[in-house]
């Protein structure tokens, strides 16, 4: 993979174990030479990934919409910033830019942009890794909620399957770039 789109939060956390483990996710996406797409801002961890990443030599293209970048939000060091209408065109503009997904702890958006991509993924719209970077156990409890809705037959096994999950960057890149998705023709299907 050339370049990962990482999802994140607009603020710090209240452990500083989330700051750690963006640097270090940064730090290992340089090292293996991977691009970071990002949502463009300068605050909490989104400015701690972007800040790490061009500060140890690579490459990052941050994607904000104007009225954030007007609110002063918007990280004016990066390689490239796109400022872009409306959250909409953000989210499409980075799935385009990027070759797998990764989410670390954040709130809200976070959230709602990995379920996208995971949606996406599902119905064939894109055959890209997503992973969450489960640092200090955040995700625990979003997994097991995953868990229980494939049990109770709104998730198939295969879907909850492709969502990749660890606590180690290096490791977490290494099972996204082994990641085959399976044939959507088997795949799809709606209301079995």
């Amino acid at each position: 993979m050339k370049s990962i789109c990482v999802f994140c939060g607009s603020s710090h956390g209240a452990q500083p174990a989330y700051t750690v483990a963006a640097r270090a996710l940064a730090s290992t996406m340089v090292k293996n030479d991977i691009e970071l797409v990002y949502g463009g801002g300068n605050v909490g961890l989104m400015g701690v990934i972007g800040d790490t990443v061009m500060q140890s030599g690579g490459k990052v293209t941050g994607v904000i919409p104007k009225p954030l970048m007007e609110k002063e939000v918007g990280h004016e060091g990066l390689t490239n910033l796109h400022v872009v209408a409306d959250m909409h065109e953000r989210k499409a503009l980075m799935a385009s830019l990027s070759e797998g997904f990764i989410a670390l702890p954040g709130g809200w958006g976070t959230l709602e942009e990995l379920f996208e991509v995971m949606t996406w993924l599902q119905l064939g719209f894109h055959e890209k890794p997503c992973a969450v970077y489960n640092v200090n156990n955040y995700f625990d409890s979003l997994l097991a909620f995953l868990g229980n809705a494939t049990e109770q037959g709104f998730v198939k096994r295969l879907h909850h399957d492709m969502l990749i999950h660890g606590d180690e960057p290096e490791a977490l890149l290494q099972r996204m770039s082994d990641f085959t998705p399976p044939d959507t023709k088997k795949w799809i299907g709606f209301g079995e």
